[in-house]
Order: C-alpha cells, then sequence, then structure tokens
C-alpha cells in the first residue's frame, strides 16, 4: 500500500518531537481529516491498547506537573514511555487457506472503544511515520441510512461463501456491500478462472434459489446480501443455453451441491458448520439452555430469552402454529420470521440440551431487519420491539385488512368511543401478539387557544416510562450583587436537563427574587478568570458541565450608555527571590462585574467608587471604625454617578464610609495590555476609544487589605452540582417504578417540534397532551428509558428504580371506571444493561414458574439467584404477567368487564 511507504523519521534517527508536539500535531491533523471526510475515505483500525498508551503517553506533561511548574516525568509509570511499534496482532487471527484470498482477517466480535478505535488514513501515516508496526487495517467510508446521506466506517465488510456449480469448488471472499452485483460477478470470475459469459449468480441465501442476479449496477447492499450467507455460482459450457437451464434447474441440484461440498442445508444440524458449543447448561429442566453469544449479540440473546419464557408463547409455539402464518401478508416476512422463532423457541425447551447457537435466527433477523446485522452491539428494546411487531405481521389473522376510519369522541361517552378504536384495530390486527401484549390508553389533547379537546384511543405494545430524577438536573450558581446591596450566596435551582440557558436563567431569577429593573449576567469561572459570558439564551444546558462553576451578577437595567467593568482580583505568591512586585501576583478568588455610566466622563475615582461599592458587603466591620485616616476623600459625585448607575438606590452609610477610608490598589488594563495605577489622581479621566464596550481592571491585594475584608465569600466557588454525601438522600429513597408511571401519565405541553393541527382553530398549535391508561394486556411490558441522545452524544442513565416483584397495582391508573377487576401484575423476567453505550453487556434474570425460582441467562451461562438480586441499577425492560384475580374494586361498578382487557372484544 503506497500510503504506508513513509520514512519513519523517530525511529530512523530524525528529530523526535515532545508528547505535546505529537498531541498537538495529531489533533489538528484529526480535526482537518474528519471534518474533510467523505465517501470512499480510509479509515484505520487501530488497536484500543496500544492507542491508549499513546494517550497516556502525550498527555503526560498535563497530568505530571508539580505546584512549581517543575516536570515529574522522572516519576512516571511506564504507561507514560514512549509506545514501542504499533501493534495490532491481538486484532486479528491466522487465516487459514480456505480463507487466504480474503487478506488479514480481524476477530468477529471487535468493539469499537473496546477493542480498536479508527483513525483517518492522514492520522494513521503519521503515527506510522513515527512508530512503524502494523500490520495496516484500512476501512472504506460509505454512504448509510436511510436517504444515504450519513456516513460510516464498514469495519466488516460482506463475508461471502462462493459454491461453484456444477464443480463443487468453494470459496471465501471479502466484498464491500457497496460494491455492484457486477463487481461480484469480476471477483468470482478471477477466483475460479472462468470468463463471464459462462457464469451466472444466485443468491443461495439458506441454499435455496432466491433470485437471479442479473443487475450488474444494483449494489449487493440493495441486493439485501448478509454476512456469511451462501452464493450459488452457476457455470454453463453453452453461454446461449445455460440460463434457461439454470432457470429450469430442480431443487436436486442444490442437494447435489450439498452433498459435494459435504455440507447440511436446513434444520439443526446446520450449525455442525460453524461448531456447536461444549458448554452445557445446568439442570435438565426444560428452559434452561443458553444462547451462544455470536458476537455483540447478547442484547439478542437476553431478548429471546424473555420472549421464550412467556408461557403464552411457549405454549403457543410449541403446538401447531403454522396455520395461523400469514404467508401474503406485505407488512409481514412471508411466515420466516415466525417460523425461525418458533424453531429456536422449540429448541430452547426441549431438556438436557447444549447451549445453542442462534446463527440460523439472526442471520433471517438479518435480511429483514439490516439495522441488527453485523457484529456491532445494539440496543435489547428496539430489537424486542421488532420481534413483537414482525411476529405480529407474520401471524396476523387478517388475511385481508378492511379499511376502518375510528371518528373522534366529540362528546361521546368514553366507554363508547374506546371500544370502537379497539373493535377497528382488531378488525386489522388479530394475532397471538395483540393477544398477549397489546393495551389500549386514552390521549386527550386540548388547544391552548380554543380550548378544543380531542380524545383518541390507541393501541400499545409496551411502555417506555421516563426515569424521572433524570429528566432534571441541580445547578448551583453563586450570586453577586453590583451594588452592595448584598452578601454573595449560592443559589441552587432545578432546570431541565435538556435545557437552554434560559432556564437556568429564568430559575435563578425566581429564586434570588430579581427586581423589574435588574437583570443576571451569567458567566463560567475557570482559574479565577472569566472563562466566557453566556448570553446566548439557547445554549445547551448540556455543555455546562456538573464540575464547572457558574457565576449570576446582578445588574441593572439601563437605558443609559454603559460600560461592562471586569474585575480581577490578584493576590501576592510566596515566591522567594522576586525582585518586583508585578512578578509575583498571580489572579485568585472570584471576578467580579459591574456596569459604570460613560454619559459623562469616566475618572478614576469614578472607578474606585464603583469598587468600593461591590466589595462593602464584604468590608469587616472593625474597619469602619477606623476613621482616623489620613486618604483623602473621594468627590460626593463620584459616589452619586456610582450609585445612578447601579439600581437606582441610595448608598449606604457603610459604603460612604469605606469611600472615605482608603484608596484600593487598583490597575486598569489599557487597550494595549499596560497596567496603569488608578490609586492616585482621582479626577484624572480614563481614556477609551469609541468602541470600547468593557473594561479590565486588577485589585491587588496585600496582606493588609486583605486583612479588612472577608474574602471567604470570594473564594468559596461551589461547582455547578458537588457529588458526594449531598446525594446520600437520593440514594437511599429510590426512584419508584409507580413514579415513573405518574411522570409517563402527566399531562405536559407538546414540544414545538411535534405542534398539533387543531381542527376548530385550522392552525397548528402547541396542544397540552395527557396519557391515560384503558385496557390493559395479560403480559405488560415496561421500557425504562435509561438512554437519552442527542445531535453528537449518548448518555446512559444508572438510575435505580424500585420496581415490584409481586403485586404491581395498577388499578387506581385505569381510566376506565366500568372496569370492576383489581389490576395486578407480577414480575417474572427482565433484561439488564450493564456498562456504558456501545460497549456494554446485557443479561436476563427469569422466573420459571413449574420451579418458582429465578435464573441468571448471561449467554451460554445459566444460574440460579435469589430473588432479592433480581432487582439491580441494570434493570432495562421489566415483562409483567397479570395476576388472576377475583377481587372486585370496592366503588360498587359494574362488573363482568375488565378482567382480559386485551382479547375482550374480539
Amino acid at each position: 500500500m503506497t500510503e504506508l511507504k513513509v520514512e519513519c523519521n523517530n525511529s530512523c534517527g530524525g528529530p523526535q518531537l515532545t508528547p505535546e508536539e505529537e498531541r498537538v500535531l495529531i489533533r489538528d491533523i484529526a480535526i482537518t481529516s474528519e471534518n474533510n471526510s467523505q465517501e470512499g475515505d480510509s479509515f484505520y483500525l487501530i488497536t484500543q491498547r496500544w492507542w491508549q498508551h499513546w494517550i497516556d503517553y502525550v498527555n503526560q506533561e498535563q497530568t505530571n506537573v508539580t505546584n512549581d511548574g517543575s516536570s515529574m516525568l522522572e516519576n512516571c509509570d511506564s504507561s507514560s514511555r514512549r509506545p514501542a511499534s504499533i501493534d495490532n496482532s491481538d486484532l486479528i487471527h491466522d487465516v487459514n487457506s480456505e480463507e487466504s484470498n480474503v487478506g488479514i482477517e480481524i476477530h468477529d466480535t471487535l468493539s469499537e472503544g473496546r477493542d480498536y478505535v479508527l483513525l483517518p488514513q492522514e492520522v494513521w501515516n503519521q503515527l506510522y511515520s513515527w512508530y512503524g508496526g502494523g500490520p495496516a487495517l484500512a476501512r472504506k467510508v460509505i454512504s448509510s441510512g436511510l436517504s444515504q446521506t450519513e456516513y460510516a466506517v464498514e469495519v466488516y465488510p460482506l463475508r461471502l461463501r462462493l459454491f461453484v456449480m456444477p464443480k463443487g469448488d468453494r470459496c471465501i471472499v471479502r466484498i464491500s456491500k457497496k460494491e455492484t452485483i457486477g463487481e461480484l460477478h469480476k471477483r468470482a470470475c478471477e477466483l475460479f478462472d472462468l470468463n463471464l459469459e459462462q457464469v451466472c449468480i444466485w443468491d443461495y441465501y439458506g441454499q435455496r434459489k432466491h433470485a437471479l442476479m442479473n443487475d450488474m449496477d444494483r449494489t449487493l447492499d440493495d441486493a439485501n446480501l448478509q454476512m456469511d450467507q451462501d452464493i450459488l455460482v452457476e457455470v454453463h459450457n453453452n453461454a446461449n443455453g445455460g440460463l434457461s437451464a439454470s432457470k429450469g434447474a430442480s431443487r436436486g441440484s442444490g442437494t447435489e451441491l450439498s452433498q459435494s461440498l459435504n455440507l447440511t442445508s436446513q434444520g439443526r444440524e446446520l450449525d455442525n458448520t460453524y461448531g456447536i458449543s461444549t458448554v452445557t447448561t445446568r439442570g435438565s429442566s426444560g428452559g434452561l439452555i443458553g444462547l451462544q453469544n455470536l458476537g455483540n449479540t447478547c442484547f439478542m440473546n437476553s431478548a429471546i430469552q424473555c420472549l421464550v419464557h412467556t408461557s403464552e408463547f411457549a405454549k403457543y409455539f410449541q403446538e401447531d402454529y403454522h396455520q395461523e402464518i400469514n404467508w401474503q401478508n406485505p407488512l409481514g416476512m412471508v411466515g420466516e420470521l415466525a417460523l425461525a422463532f418458533g424453531e429456536l423457541l422449540r429448541r430452547l425447551w426441549a431438556p438436557g440440551r447444549t447451549a445453542i447457537a442462534p446463527r440460523q435466527f439472526k442471520m433471517k433477523l438479518a435480511r429483514f431487519a439490516p439495522q441488527f446485522s453485523g457484529y456491532n452491539q445494539h440496543d435489547s428494546q428496539e430489537l424486542l420491539a421488532f420481534l413483537l411487531d414482525g411476529l405480529h405481521e407474520d401471524l396476523n389473522r387478517v388475511k385481508h385488512k378492511p379499511y376502518k376510519k375510528s371518528k373522534d369522541a366529540d362528546g361521546r361517552p368514553d366507554e363508547e368511543v374506546a371500544d370502537e378504536y379497539w373493535a377497528n384495530h382488531i378488525a386489522r390486527n388479530d394475532s397471538i401478539i395483540v393477544d398477549v401484549c397489546q393495551g389500549q390508553y386514552k390521549s386527550t389533547l386540548v388547544c391552548p387557544e380554543c380550548h378544543k379537546i380531542s380524545v383518541t384511543f390507541d393501541p400499545f405494545m409496551y411502555l417506555s416510562l421516563p426515569l424521572q430524577s433524570t429528566t432534571t438536573r441541580s445547578m448551583t450558581v453563586m450570586i453577586f450583587t453590583c451594588d452592595g446591596s448584598a452578601l454573595p450566596f449560592a443559589c441552587t435551582v432545578t432546570v431541565p436537563k435538556q435545557g437552554r440557558c434560559r432556564d437556568l436563567i429564568n430559575a435563578l431569577s425566581s429564586a434570588c427574587s430579581l427586581k423589574n429593573n435588574e437583570d443576571l449576567k451569567l458567566a463560567e469561572v475557570r482559574n479565577h478568570l472569566f472563562e466566557r459570558f453566556l448570553e446566548d439564551p439557547l445554549i445547551s444546558l448540556s455543555a455546562i458541565r456538573d464540575d464547572d462553576h457558574l457565576v449570576a451578577y446582578k445588574i441593572p437595567k439601563s437605558l443609559k450608555k454603559t460600560l461592562l467593568m471586569r474585575l480581577i482580583h490578584r493576590c501576592q505568591e510566596q515566591e522567594m527571590g522576586a525582585t518586583q512586585a508585578s512578578q509575583n501576583w498571580k489572579p485568585f478568588g472570584t471576578p467580579l462585574v459591574s456596569l459604570i455610566s460613560c454619559d459623562e466622563v469616566i475618572t478614576r475615582g469614578d472607578i474606585q467608587t464603583v469598587v468600593h461599592t461591590m466589595l462593602s458587603p464584604l468590608l469587616r466591620s472593625e474597619s469602619l471604625r477606623q476613621a482616623d485616616t489620613p486618604e483623602p476623600c473621594l468627590s460626593l459625585t463620584a459616589s452619586e454617578k456610582c450609585c445612578e448607575s447601579s439600581s437606582g438606590e441610595a448608598c449606604s452609610n457603610k459604603d460612604s464610609n469605606a469611600v472615605k477610608l482608603f484608596k484600593l490598589p487598583l490597575q486598569l488594563v489599557e487597550e494595549s495590555n499596560a497596567c496603569i495605577d488608578i490609586s492616585v489622581g482621582e479626577d484624572k479621566a480614563i481614556k477609551l476609544s469609541s468602541t470600547s464596550t468593557s473594561i479590565l481592571v486588577y485589585v491587588d491585594w496585600s496582606q493588609e487589605l486583605l486583612e479588612k475584608y472577608d474574602t471567604r465569600y470570594l473564594e468559596n466557588l461551589p461547582e455547578v452540582f458537588k457529588y458526594g454525601p449531598v446525594n446520600k438522600k437520593s440514594r437511599t429513597e429510590p426512584l419508584s417504578l409507580y413514579t415513573c408511571l405518574e411522570a409517563f401519565l402527566r399531562e405536559e405541553p407538546l414540544v414545538p417540534e411535534d405542534m398539533w393541527y387543531c381542527p376548530k382553530c385550522k392552525e397548528r398549535r402547541q396542544a397540552s397532551k395527557k396519557l391515560d391508561l384503558w385496557r390493559l394486556p395479560e403480559v405488560l411490558v415496561i421500557h425504562l428509558k435509561r438512554f437519552s441522545y442527542s445531535r453528537s452524544m449518548k448518555h446512559k442513565l444508572e438510575t435505580f428504580v424500585n420496581f415490584p416483584i409481586h403485586d404491581f397495582d395498577l388499578t387506581k391508573y385505569i381510566a376506565n371506571k366500568n372496569n370492576t377487576q383489581r389490576q395486578i401484575y407480577e414480575l417474572y423476567a427482565l433484561t439488564n444493561h450493564y456498562g456504558g453505550m456501545g460497549s456494554g453487556h446485557y443479561t436476563a434474570h427469569i422466573k420459571l414458574l413449574d420451579e418458582n425460582r429465578w435464573y441468571n441467562f448471561d449467554d451460554t451461562h445459566i444460574s440460579p439467584i435469589n430473588e432479592e438480586d433480581v432487582k439491580s441499577a441494570a434493570a432495562y425492560v421489566l415483562f409483567y404477567r397479570r395476576v388472576k384475580t377475583r377481587d372486585a374494586i370496592s366503588n360498587g361498578g359494574k362488573s363482568g368487564s375488565g378482567h382480559n382487557n386485551g382479547s375482550s372484544l374480539k
């Protein structure tokens, strides 16, 4: 590869860069490369172990520096030493002779962020020039997504098994799914030394002929080819008659091919092709069989085990369900998903079996849901939603769906409208999935203008509940006043976690009783200096970290022309041998701001007065009693000017005395960055350019001055959110599942992006929406929304939810007043997610009803657990079964309805 022919400067005697120089250079190259990425670019895999070593190495200068700035490299551990040459050997495996044509193969179970990172070609080239090593593992950028406008690196190109008929040869090839069928023809001819005119290629998925692949410009992705699937290469001696002969080929040709290759074609024995696990599961009871992890497929295994151990499904799929398969449903998968799931369920319920490799099921899944193809980690809940919907469509008893249009309530009784909606739904959707898992909720929309009320009743397959404790965020901000009217104080407010800066300002304004003639100016402070002013109200609060420091300043609303004065505090460093005072002043405390009127000439005395006013709350009382100071007093004019430019209220006596006591050692920073001493010459005007909007002033705190003020209020700046003992209460009072449900059912306005079209106003309105449970299913699936997504980041919420195992009582949440039965549920299964996004691990906890015992299903490993161990902060999707009860609600209501709400209208 030509891009690897780079001189190894560092290893060949060239000048070696410092770690910091390497870090900056790689950072700049990476930013430029990623900003210009396009389809067809190359990215390189590099082992996470080596990359992390390099990251530690180049960051050592930032983490190993003492207070006096001296280096600690001599004390650093081995992780901070320069890495050896790049070694990607742990990403690859030995290639056998059968796969010699595919080049270097990487392990199938690698995960980005855990095993490897992806580097742009320019970054790889630079690192390779410094360190050498390898091998180089290049991958191409391809377009992805429904619109094909997103880009992704194809880490695992398609691996296809080519079978040549009638010769019996076979070969495995790697090819991008964005390559064309024509390129596949060309590759096959090169591998088997054939002419294009001799060859016909078939989609031979499951060793059955599905489609003749003769559209040479179509991509393999569009042809829906899957990883590790079979491709049949038919060779004909006579090009003119070969095609018709191949079209008329009998099924025996497929059998002949399988026999010639010593392969099996269908059923359970197909797993022998890949090898059967020797890991046996505990016990011989039915339902205790594990699933092999095929490479990041724990998300699939956990969901399958929960569905398989749903007793209604176990009974249904072990009987003859084939007569209910809907072979013609265009929304289904022509029965293939139902058949694959049914076969897998039967094998999992067979006693005394070894763990199963669900390869056939995964291939079917990937064929109909390409988003789950490959070996990346996926969301277990998203897979579960697809399976329930796909199985429903494959098993829908309605062969010809009638057109049904539900009407709006328009004042009719809820019971009548709900029954109408449910009857219309059942007329089009009738399957074992609907019987078991589907319920109905009432949705009420209210127009904020005309108060039009719209009521609909919609079906649901599961409930996605928010974790309310994590939808909001506590933020602590230090409040300062610029008019000297109050001491600084810390203010803690609760804001939406995904809110904006305006939400924080509004919350602070209410909490600190902001007056009508005042504004809040919000700033982030770092290292005793202003990091930034948060002036844009649309800044996302997610950009503010918990360990940041925020300050809000009360400033007056003023129609006059004003300047923003920034006041930075400095104190003397205790540095031996310093010859000039200016060399050992360093920032400390919290910087302050104030406004100063510039309608008239600003003098040095004006600035002295404003600073005195700002600091007056910190002045110690004993300092006020020292009235016999020889310092000259500032003029009253300046004092009035300060008060006028602040809140308009009279200056306090405390401030007036302070002005008369002493001059503050202030330094004004000019536009040339020169510092001017403004503690003398109070009447001298400050020179400002016509474009100046702010001025910067230093106040130098001598030891004598520090004794006059209580500077603790300046030094103890709190973090936005401090983890630690303050959260003890929240840990001892975990979030309840009932609280999550109530948050889901709470009335709230629609987001602006999801406005409702009011039929009365004839306009889109931000209506309020209220959900109520109306009809509950036999099996209630509850999804805890642990994963939150933004444009650039994904987060996992580790909140512990206290969910009931027994007696989950939903009776009071049912809006149907005709319901006379108690709605009690019991937990029988759940999936768990451990770790972070993308690199975590899924397991399942399942209760075997015959044994009345809980088990942990961790891929192939199954072990009994105690019931008290079922609850954890990892719980993700909960499966509840309705408890059969004859206890009626003691409200005098009608009897005879609501017990089997999921199918009462069939």
